[in-house]
């Protein structure tokens, strides 16, 4: 009986904590309009911070007092923000190409991939179009390289794996160069060690990889000490590198695919740490595309370094009702302890919420991108 009547007395202040938060949002909504009669913008830090210095001084906890009304404060001004229309060059792009969107998807385009004949990346692109011309580039930024010249249309690049995580270099090139991802596929991934003769791996001196491939297959080299790590452009390349030696006693972590095609053996099978080894490719565009069905977003931002400011963007996606699929961090280049953040969210640039969201993140912040609104398939 006693706990029954405790939770009656919570029940009781919940339901007038209800009430007063109702009142306060609405209060937002009437400081929203004093605050566009005067053009000021939002967010107030210093209001802010007096608030928190006042409700902080009169608790006995002032870590949980600080957390809620921090968050108190996040919800309020997504709520605020989202009364407003969001304006900026981005969400213009964005509601042009919403205007325009495509229904069918282009299966005979030229397209252009990093490696040679038999990489992974030419199997997702036979994945995503029915018979594209594909050209091969050696390097991630020629394959953005031939988009930028107009030499192709797409790009297809690997983004993620299961086991290595994100492909950073083909991130930091999609801010580079401005370009949006219209299309992804998902494949599975089955390293074989190819050898030119049907040799014991005892006897192999030295293996090609891609440095992902090498990762992935940790555990099969740490078991073989005896062999010498090359690594190389692409497991593709790795494969060519092998038939075109001049020794039998090397061999690569490639594809089954590429032993027809460099005339090589399968010396060993499922050589990867693990079964569910799966990378996710992007079909990348010079112009933002947005197709029927598009169903994943893709965002790139930095965050303030202090306390609580990726909580401050976590809130904005949780208030909107928006999903999380993906939030990875890494560290930028030449800063004292600076992230990049990678989203990808699920949601469709036709829902005014969804672009409201956008509008909001983006603005104030030197570093977003948006890299696409478009589907997966499997």
């Amino acid at each position: 009986m006693e706990l029954e009547k405790l939770r009656g007395k919570i029940d009781k202040i919940d339901d007038e904590i209800l009430e007063l938060f109702q009142e306060r949002m609405k209060i937002a909504e009437d400081v929203l309009e004093a605050k566009k009669n005067t053009s000021q913008p939002v967010l107030n830090a210093a209001r802010e911070r007096d608030i928190l210095h006042r409700v902080c001084s009169a608790s006995d906890n002032v870590g949980y007092t600080k957390i809620l009304f921090n968050t108190i404060f996040d919800i309020s001004r997504t709520h605020q923000n989202s009364l407003l229309t969001p304006e900026s060059a981005l969400v213009d792009e964005i509601r042009a190409a919403v205007k325009n969107i495509k229904t069918d998807f282009p299966q005979t385009p030229v397209v252009a991939c990093q490696g040679v004949e038999g990489a992974y990346s030419q199997i997702a692109a036979e994945k995503l179009f029915d018979a594209a011309k594909i050209m091969y580039m050696r390097t991630f930024d020629g394959v953005f390289n031939a988009v930028e010249q107009g030499l192709c249309e797409y790009g297809v690049l690997p983004i993620e794996n299961t086991m290595s995580g994100s492909v950073t270099p083909v991130y930091e090139l999609m801010k580079k160069y401005k370009f949006h991802i219209v299309r992804a596929v998902k494949h599975r991934i089955n390293h074989v060690l190819l050898t030119k003769n049907n040799i014991d791996i005892k006897n192999i001196k030295e293996v090609f990889s891609h440095e992902h491939a090498i990762n992935q297959c940790s555990e099969f080299l740490k078991n073989n000490p005896h062999i010498k790590v090359t690594v190389c452009e692409n497991t593709a390349i790795a494969a060519e590198m092998t038939a075109n030696a001049d020794r039998d006693d090397v061999a690569a972590i490639s594809s089954s695919a590429c032993a027809d095609l460099y005339n090589l053996k399968v010396s060993g099978q499922n050589i990867q740490n693990s079964d569910h080894n799966y990378t996710r490719f992007i079909c990348i565009s010079k112009k933002l595309e947005i197709y029927e069905n598009a169903d994943k977003i893709s965002l790139m931002m930095s965050s303030d370094n202090k306390p609580g400011a990726l909580y401050s963007i976590l809130t904005k996606f949780s208030v909107s009702n928006l999903n999380l699929t993906k939030l990875e961090s890494r560290p930028i280049a030449g800063t004292d302890f600076e992230f990049m953040f990678y989203f990808d969210m699920d949601g469709n640039v036709k829902d005014e919420k969804v672009l409201n969201l956008i509008g909001q993140l983006e603005k104030g912040r030197s570093s977003f991108t948006f890299l696409g609104n478009y589907s997966e398939i499997g």
